[in-house]
């Protein structure tokens, strides 16, 4: 494809008459690249919170020695990886939409911006569990934490399913499998709970 050519292979929506095709792959690579790294962050974080909560559970001993080396972990995936890739991502995606502006007319574009901004507020709330814990004043269970967890697992596959098939999902099955993977995820850590406990 020529790096000179004036239309995207997303069904030929136009892009900026100055940037070409190969510029505007470029951007987007980057973009996936940060949003993957954020992801892993998001995905991660709430994983350490379940441990914190388990820590605290522990002997005096090895309480003391665990959460300080969680706490420390938990910073650095926020400040290193989760957060730079969250800012990252979000520049090369306005970006991506400053270069190909048509695409904030077609409908499943505007539906993936509303589980952004679903992402924007599960970021938040994720980072005041984050600032709860490092001040050691987090009460939420570890089987809550368990099921925070899906909730970017859903997000991610909502996001992914709309840029991926665009106009022609069928908005019906793919709610449905949108709450049969949420039906599937809390099973799964049902089943977790009860082979732990069987096992414990």
């Amino acid at each position: 494809m020529n790096g000179h050519q004036l239309f995207s292979f997303e069904k030929g929506v136009p892009l900026k008459q100055h940037i070409g095709v190969d510029y505007y792959l470029y951007i987007k690579a980057f973009h996936l690249i940060f949003v993957i790294t954020y992801f892993a962050g998001l995905f991660y974080m709430p994983r350490l919170m379940v441990y914190l909560v388990e820590a605290s559970d522990r002997p005096q001993a090895e309480s003391d020695i665990i959460i300080p080396q969680l706490q420390l972990m938990m910073r650095r995936l926020w400040q290193i990886i989760t957060v730079p890739s969250a800012i990252l991502g979000l520049i090369f995606g306005l970006y991506m939409l400053w270069i190909n502006p048509f695409l904030l007319g077609k409908s499943w574009m505007l539906i993936k911006l509303v589980f952004v901004g679903l992402l924007f507020l599960y970021h938040i709330k994720t980072y005041r569990f984050y600032k709860a814990f490092l001040q050691g004043n987090c009460q939420l269970s570890a089987r809550f934490f368990r099921i925070w967890n899906e909730g970017a697992t859903l997000i991610l596959f909502a996001v992914i399913f709309l840029a991926i098939l665009k106009d022609s999902i069928h908005w019906i099955f793919g709610l449905l499998g949108l709450f049969g993977l949420a039906f599937l995820l809390l099973l799964g850590i049902r089943l977790y709970k009860h082979n732990r406990n069987k096992n414990g």
